[in-house]
């Protein structure tokens, strides 16, 4: 398992892990994206502006990186900063196929990623990233998996992942959705010869969206790593954009809102890796302080209230704007 070289880690930050959705393409369903993002959305400006952000994650400690092939130009950078540095030989690499990125590089398009799972899909797409990535790939996940995704039945498709696990690529899938819980309990029910195909699963869990916590916990003591995305609700949870509770817990504690919302999810004894969105270093830099914090009772007991029922949580996120 490519996450063993984490757990020998020791420094704080190894389980935050740093994704590049927000920095792979210029849109995204982030807020103040033009105050984030250079005013040059031009494929080199964001490839730089990566680079920069990557730098700035490997000296502090991160060690793993999230792509996908529907993050536009993601791999490519990624790609591209692992060339230059090659005596960067730590960093676990992960991405995603299952989505195609469709927006040819606006922000404003109609439709910027579409949905395809199939065999063929998975063909494609690996090549593509194998074609970029070639052997630093440590990590490949199905994308957004729901609990009704055909995915889940589609047995030569799952003979085809189980050669590439033999192969000495991980296996995983991420979810999606207010069935998240369903369809990582399905998951860990796909086996292949007799043995479970997925290793990790990566999931939605924050203060504002927890029902996918005690399937999490179920995979973690499955032998899954966990990894969990949107730790910051896509913005709702960090800065300005955060409730007053979570602003008064990083006050009192001298940190900000992003800090509070990571620390909740490292706080939980399941969670492997936490993701950060961060699009800036000067957000990163925030984000990695989230170790430091104390989640008290008191505190933990604050932040509950804040929970959304799962249905709610995903129509909000579904009336994002993308900028």
């Amino acid at each position: 398992m490519p996450f063993a070289r984490l757990n020998r880690a020791t420094t704080p930050t190894s389980h935050i892990g740093l994704g590049l959705a927000a920095v792979g393409r210029p849109g995204y369903i982030t807020p103040h994206r033009d105050r984030d993002l250079p005013g040059d959305r031009s494929a080199d400006a964001l490839r730089a502006h990566t680079h920069e952000l990557l730098d700035a994650a490997y000296a502090q400690g991160v060690r793993y990186v999230d792509a996908a092939r529907s993050y536009g130009r993601a791999e490519e950078f990624l790609a591209s900063w692992l060339t230059a540095r090659p005596d960067v030989t730590d960093v676990v690499v992960g991405s995603k196929w299952g989505y195609t990125y469709t927006a040819d590089w606006r922000s404003d398009a109609e439709t910027h990623e579409v949905k395809d799972r199939s065999l063929a899909a998975f063909e494609r797409q690996h090549a593509e990233t194998a074609g970029l990535l070639g052997d630093r790939l440590d990590l490949y996940q199905i994308h957004s998996v729901t609990a009704d995704s055909p995915v889940l039945s589609d047995k030569d498709l799952h003979a085809r992942l189980a050669e590439l696990a033999a192969k000495g690529t991980t296996v995983g899938f991420s979810v999606s959705g207010p069935r998240q819980a369903d369809a990582i309990r399905s998951a860990l029910a796909v086996t292949v010869d007799g043995e479970p195909l997925f290793r990790t699963v990566q999931a939605t869990y924050n203060a504002l969206e927890t029902s996918a916590g005690p399937a999490l916990a179920e995979a973690h003591d499955a032998g899954l790593t966990v990894i969990v995305k949107e730790a910051m609700a896509n913005g709702r949870l960090a800065g300005t954009e955060a409730p007053a509770v979570v602003r008064e817990i990083g006050a009192e504690a001298g940190l900000d809102a992003d800090a509070v919302a990571l620390a909740l999810v490292l706080h939980q004894p399941w969670a492997g890796v936490v993701l950060s969105g961060a699009a800036t270093v000067t957000q990163l830099a925030a984000n990695l302080h989230a170790p430091l914090l104390d989640l008290d009772a008191d505190r933990l007991d604050r932040l509950a209230a804040l929970v959304e029922e799962p249905e709610a949580y995903w129509r909000h996120r579904a009336s994002l704007p993308w900028s």
